[in-house]
């Protein structure tokens, strides 16, 4: 167990050195992936079913500071803080009821920035270990190409929950079951599965390239001090 926290040591030294070489470039891809992850769904909805007619930020939140100075019990709070809306989209449908709705809770805001703080790692190391040299030729590009996959396959693998806007009384789906229109029941639990089980894939398959990465450019860093004495 002794060579457990030297070894997260080693990566979070390779993950820092990868960051601070390319602060700006790591930045702009974070707040790329984050951006992604809240527009393109509302985006492919649009396109592909009706332009949204409406947008709001949840009203309550306004009373937030309120709730968490009441005498709530604090599991009551956490519970239902990682639940409720922050924001949504929804498309006005006939006869008043809505066509489609996009609904983000906290728990999908962490989970956006987790993964957009992943994928911004992934590429500051991807490009720290080519600058070192380690990484070149189809590597270095299928490298890149594997991210991008990544950042893609969970904005749109992501659950939306309409229902918690809309009512409409069906399972939470991924943005890509919502794009198409009188689907069976079975196909959108089907669906709804997958997508909890894309989102989970997707966030630990980054996770452990990201530690393996940073994990490399701290040895190879260590090694570069160590003959440099």
């Amino acid at each position: 167990m002794a060579g457990l926290p030297r070894a997260v040591t080693t990566t979070f030294r390779g993950l820092g050195a990868a960051v601070r070489a390319r602060p700006g470039a790591t930045l702009a891809v974070l707040v790329s992936v984050f951006a992604l992850h809240v527009f393109l769904p509302p985006l492919l909805l649009a396109v592909t079913r009706k332009p949204w007619t409406y947008f709001t930020f949840n009203p309550w939140l306004a009373q937030l500071p309120h709730y968490l100075v009441s005498s709530a019990p604090l599991d009551q709070k956490i519970d239902f803080l990682s639940r409720v809306a922050v924001f949504w989209f929804s498309a006005d449908g006939p006869y008043g009821f809505p066509e489609w709705g996009f609904a983000v809770d906290a728990m999908d805001l962490v989970r956006f920035l987790a993964m957009s703080l992943l994928v911004g790692a992934y590429f500051a190391l991807v490009l720290h270990r080519r600058e070192q040299g380690r990484l070149a030729g189809w590597r270095a590009g299928t490298s890149r190409a594997g991210g991008i996959v990544g950042a893609f396959a969970g904005v749109l693998g992501l659950s939306t929950g309409p229902c918690s806007v809309v009512g409409c009384g069906a399972p939470v789906l991924p943005v890509v079951g919502l794009v198409f229109a009188g689907l069976s029941s079975g196909t959108l639990a089907l669906l709804s599965g997958a997508s909890r089980v894309l989102s989970a894939l997707v966030l630990l398959a980054l996770t452990l390239v990201v530690a393996w990465l940073g994990w490399q450019a701290g040895s190879t860093s260590a090694a570069r001090a160590s003959s440099a004495r």
